[in-house]
Protein backbone atom coordinates (compact mmCIF):
# COMPACT_ATOMS: atom_id res chain seq x y z
CA UNK A 1 0.00 0.00 0.00
CA UNK A 2 3.32 2.61 0.79
CA UNK A 3 4.19 1.88 -2.24
CA UNK A 4 0.74 2.53 -4.25
CA UNK A 5 0.54 5.88 -1.92
CA UNK A 6 4.02 6.94 -2.70
CA UNK A 7 2.99 6.20 -6.54
CA UNK A 8 -0.11 7.79 -6.52
CA UNK A 9 1.53 11.32 -5.07
CA UNK A 10 4.66 11.24 -7.33
CA UNK A 11 1.66 11.30 -10.56
CA UNK A 12 -0.27 13.93 -8.90
CA UNK A 13 2.84 16.20 -8.07
CA UNK A 14 4.18 16.06 -11.26
CA UNK A 15 0.37 16.76 -12.59
CA UNK A 16 0.60 20.18 -10.57
CA UNK A 17 4.43 20.60 -11.67
CA UNK A 18 3.04 20.29 -15.79
CA UNK A 19 0.08 22.90 -14.52
CA UNK A 20 2.74 25.13 -12.95
CA UNK A 21 1.48 24.29 -9.68
CA UNK A 22 3.50 23.53 -6.66
CA UNK A 23 3.84 19.93 -5.06
CA UNK A 24 1.40 19.26 -2.27
CA UNK A 25 4.17 18.38 -0.35
CA UNK A 26 6.02 21.46 -1.04
CA UNK A 27 3.34 24.00 -0.15
CA UNK A 28 2.82 21.77 2.80
CA UNK A 29 6.17 22.39 3.62
CA UNK A 30 6.20 26.01 3.42
CA UNK A 31 3.05 26.57 5.72
CA UNK A 32 4.74 24.19 8.70
CA UNK A 33 8.08 26.52 8.54
CA UNK A 34 6.89 28.77 11.54
CA UNK A 35 6.35 25.12 13.53
CA UNK A 36 9.44 23.90 12.13
CA UNK A 37 11.69 27.38 13.05
CA UNK A 38 10.20 27.29 16.93
CA UNK A 39 10.56 23.46 17.07
CA UNK A 40 14.00 23.06 15.64
CA UNK A 41 15.21 26.18 17.95
CA UNK A 42 13.61 24.43 20.87
CA UNK A 43 15.58 21.41 20.03
CA UNK A 44 18.80 23.48 19.87
CA UNK A 45 18.25 24.80 23.17
CA UNK A 46 17.63 21.19 24.81
CA UNK A 47 20.21 19.55 23.56
CA UNK A 48 23.00 22.76 23.75
CA UNK A 49 21.86 23.03 27.42
CA UNK A 50 22.36 19.49 28.20
CA UNK A 51 25.56 19.38 26.82
CA UNK A 52 26.70 22.56 28.41
CA UNK A 53 25.43 20.88 31.85
CA UNK A 54 27.20 17.78 31.10
CA UNK A 55 27.40 14.86 33.83
CA UNK A 56 24.35 13.59 34.97
CA UNK A 57 22.06 16.09 32.44
CA UNK A 58 23.91 14.60 29.62
CA UNK A 59 23.16 11.23 30.64
CA UNK A 60 19.25 12.18 31.54
CA UNK A 61 19.06 13.70 27.98
CA UNK A 62 20.43 10.64 26.20
CA UNK A 63 18.59 8.23 27.89
CA UNK A 64 15.70 10.13 27.16
CA UNK A 65 16.77 10.62 23.09
CA UNK A 66 17.31 6.75 23.37
CA UNK A 67 13.87 5.90 24.76
CA UNK A 68 11.81 7.82 22.53
CA UNK A 69 14.01 6.38 19.67
CA UNK A 70 13.56 2.78 21.05
CA UNK A 71 9.63 3.62 20.98
CA UNK A 72 9.84 5.24 17.50
CA UNK A 73 12.02 1.66 16.40
CA UNK A 74 9.35 -0.82 18.07
CA UNK A 75 6.55 1.31 16.46
CA UNK A 76 7.75 0.78 13.29
CA UNK A 77 8.63 -2.96 13.61
CA UNK A 78 5.03 -3.77 14.61
CA UNK A 79 3.97 -2.23 11.52
CA UNK A 80 5.92 -4.74 9.47
CA UNK A 81 3.04 -7.52 10.31
CA UNK A 82 6.34 -10.27 10.83
CA UNK A 83 6.43 -13.12 12.40
CA UNK A 84 6.77 -13.18 16.09
CA UNK A 85 10.17 -14.38 16.05
CA UNK A 86 11.37 -11.38 13.82
CA UNK A 87 9.67 -8.82 16.14
CA UNK A 88 11.73 -10.07 18.91
CA UNK A 89 14.50 -10.15 16.88
CA UNK A 90 13.95 -6.63 15.25
CA UNK A 91 13.76 -5.48 18.69
CA UNK A 92 16.55 -6.56 20.29
CA UNK A 93 18.48 -5.50 17.45
CA UNK A 94 17.23 -2.03 17.75
CA UNK A 95 18.04 -2.01 21.68
CA UNK A 96 21.46 -2.92 20.64
CA UNK A 97 21.74 -0.19 18.08
CA UNK A 98 20.29 2.74 20.00
CA UNK A 99 22.24 1.96 23.43
CA UNK A 100 25.15 1.56 21.91
CA UNK A 101 25.38 4.92 19.69
CA UNK A 102 24.05 6.17 23.79
CA UNK A 103 26.86 5.00 25.26
CA UNK A 104 28.97 6.70 22.95
CA UNK A 105 27.46 10.11 22.96
CA UNK A 106 27.71 9.57 27.06
CA UNK A 107 31.53 8.63 26.60
CA UNK A 108 32.04 11.56 24.37
CA UNK A 109 30.76 14.35 26.76
CA UNK A 110 32.47 12.81 29.75
CA UNK A 111 35.97 12.59 28.11
CA UNK A 112 35.74 16.12 26.03
CA UNK A 113 34.18 19.43 27.05
CA UNK A 114 30.78 20.98 25.57
CA UNK A 115 32.24 23.09 22.94
CA UNK A 116 34.53 20.16 21.94
CA UNK A 117 31.97 17.76 21.45
CA UNK A 118 29.67 20.34 19.46
CA UNK A 119 32.27 21.20 16.94
CA UNK A 120 34.10 18.16 16.74
CA UNK A 121 31.50 15.37 16.99
CA UNK A 122 28.15 16.59 16.46
CA UNK A 123 28.32 19.45 13.78
CA UNK A 124 30.41 17.71 10.88
CA UNK A 125 27.09 15.52 11.13
CA UNK A 126 25.10 18.11 10.60
CA UNK A 127 27.26 19.82 7.84
CA UNK A 128 26.70 16.24 6.58
CA UNK A 129 22.69 17.11 6.11
CA UNK A 130 23.45 20.92 5.05
CA UNK A 131 25.85 19.99 2.24
CA UNK A 132 24.08 17.01 0.65
CA UNK A 133 20.95 19.13 1.09
CA UNK A 134 22.41 22.09 -0.89
CA UNK A 135 24.31 20.38 -3.19
CA UNK A 136 21.47 17.90 -4.10
CA UNK A 137 19.28 20.69 -4.94
CA UNK A 138 22.10 22.25 -6.75
CA UNK A 139 23.13 19.60 -8.79
CA UNK A 140 20.45 16.94 -8.73
CA UNK A 141 21.64 14.11 -11.00
CA UNK A 142 21.23 10.07 -10.34
CA UNK A 143 19.72 8.66 -7.11
CA UNK A 144 21.58 6.36 -4.81
CA UNK A 145 18.53 4.46 -4.19
CA UNK A 146 15.25 6.11 -5.51
CA UNK A 147 13.29 2.73 -4.02
CA UNK A 148 14.42 3.54 -0.26
CA UNK A 149 14.68 7.32 -0.16
CA UNK A 150 13.60 9.61 -3.81
CA UNK A 151 15.22 12.54 -2.99
CA UNK A 152 18.88 11.57 -1.99
CA UNK A 153 21.59 11.59 -5.11
CA UNK A 154 24.88 11.14 -5.29
CA UNK A 155 25.45 14.98 -5.65
CA UNK A 156 24.05 15.15 -2.35
CA UNK A 157 26.23 12.35 -0.62
CA UNK A 158 29.36 14.20 -2.04
CA UNK A 159 28.13 17.17 -0.75
CA UNK A 160 28.02 16.11 2.43
CA UNK A 161 31.18 14.71 2.68
CA UNK A 162 32.53 17.82 1.34
CA UNK A 163 31.18 19.64 4.05
CA UNK A 164 32.22 17.55 6.83
CA UNK A 165 35.32 17.73 5.41
CA UNK A 166 35.67 21.49 4.83
CA UNK A 167 34.90 21.69 8.82
CA UNK A 168 37.60 18.53 9.67
CA UNK A 169 39.81 20.87 7.85
CA UNK A 170 39.07 23.84 9.75
CA UNK A 171 39.44 22.07 13.23
CA UNK A 172 43.14 20.40 12.37
CA UNK A 173 43.81 24.07 10.89
CA UNK A 174 43.31 25.91 14.37
CA UNK A 175 44.17 22.41 15.89
CA UNK A 176 40.95 22.69 18.07
CA UNK A 177 40.02 20.10 20.51
CA UNK A 178 41.92 16.80 19.64
CA UNK A 179 43.49 18.09 17.06
CA UNK A 180 44.72 20.82 19.95
CA UNK A 181 48.93 20.53 19.90
CA UNK A 182 49.84 18.58 16.78
CA UNK A 183 50.17 21.78 14.66
CA UNK A 184 49.73 21.46 10.78
CA UNK A 185 50.65 18.25 9.13
CA UNK A 186 49.34 17.19 5.29
CA UNK A 187 48.48 14.13 7.43
CA UNK A 188 46.08 15.51 9.99
CA UNK A 189 44.79 17.01 7.06
CA UNK A 190 43.98 13.57 4.79
CA UNK A 191 42.78 12.27 8.06
CA UNK A 192 40.28 15.21 8.58
CA UNK A 193 39.34 14.27 4.74
CA UNK A 194 38.60 10.37 5.07
CA UNK A 195 36.71 11.38 8.24
CA UNK A 196 34.36 13.33 6.73
CA UNK A 197 33.35 10.98 4.12
CA UNK A 198 33.37 8.47 6.31
CA UNK A 199 30.62 10.19 8.63
CA UNK A 200 29.09 11.48 5.43
CA UNK A 201 28.54 7.46 4.33
CA UNK A 202 27.83 6.54 7.59
CA UNK A 203 25.21 9.36 8.04
CA UNK A 204 23.64 8.81 4.48
CA UNK A 205 23.26 4.77 5.45
CA UNK A 206 21.59 5.38 8.57
CA UNK A 207 19.17 8.23 6.87
CA UNK A 208 18.35 5.30 4.44
CA UNK A 209 18.12 2.82 6.72
CA UNK A 210 15.36 4.36 8.59
CA UNK A 211 14.04 5.16 5.44
CA UNK A 212 13.33 1.41 4.35
CA UNK A 213 11.61 0.58 7.63
CA UNK A 214 9.25 3.34 7.35
CA UNK A 215 8.59 2.46 3.65
CA UNK A 216 8.10 -1.14 5.14
CA UNK A 217 5.29 -0.05 7.80
CA UNK A 218 4.15 2.34 5.99
CA UNK A 219 4.36 5.46 7.18
CA UNK A 220 5.79 8.32 6.27
CA UNK A 221 7.72 9.89 9.69
CA UNK A 222 9.02 7.83 12.69
CA UNK A 223 6.25 9.59 14.89
CA UNK A 224 4.77 13.01 15.35
CA UNK A 225 6.81 13.82 18.73
CA UNK A 226 8.34 16.78 17.38
CA UNK A 227 6.06 19.40 15.98
CA UNK A 228 6.37 20.05 11.85
CA UNK A 229 9.39 17.30 11.79
CA UNK A 230 8.19 14.05 12.57
CA UNK A 231 9.94 11.99 14.98
CA UNK A 232 12.96 11.88 16.88
CA UNK A 233 14.19 8.41 14.82
CA UNK A 234 13.58 10.85 11.58
CA UNK A 235 15.59 13.85 13.14
CA UNK A 236 18.43 11.59 14.67
CA UNK A 237 19.02 8.18 12.08
CA UNK A 238 22.27 9.39 10.95
CA UNK A 239 23.62 10.43 14.44
CA UNK A 240 22.74 7.12 15.87
CA UNK A 241 24.78 5.35 12.28
CA UNK A 242 27.60 7.56 13.57
CA UNK A 243 27.84 6.89 17.08
CA UNK A 244 26.95 3.23 16.31
CA UNK A 245 30.70 2.58 14.42
CA UNK A 246 32.14 5.04 17.10
CA UNK A 247 31.37 2.84 19.63
CA UNK A 248 32.46 -0.12 17.93
CA UNK A 249 35.39 0.63 16.58
CA UNK A 250 36.45 2.89 20.11
CA UNK A 251 34.51 2.93 22.84
CA UNK A 252 33.90 -0.96 22.99
CA UNK A 253 37.37 -1.52 22.96
CA UNK A 254 38.26 0.99 25.54
CA UNK A 255 35.64 -0.91 27.90
CA UNK A 256 36.90 -4.01 27.36
CA UNK A 257 40.85 -2.93 27.63
CA UNK A 258 41.84 -3.50 24.26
Amino acid sequence: MAGVKDRLEEITNKALEDAGAKPAAEVKGVKDLPLRLVSGVIMVLVVSGALWLGGWWWVGFVSLFAGLVLWEWNRLVRGFNGSALSEVTWLFFGAAYVSAAGLALIQVRMTYGPLEVLLVFLAPIVAVDVGAYFMGRAVGGPKIAPSISPSKTWAGLLGGALAASALGITIELTDFGPAAGDGFAWLGIGTAVLAGTLIAVLAQTGDFFESWMKRRAGVKDSSNLIPGHGGVFDRADGFLAVYFVLFLVAVAPALLGF
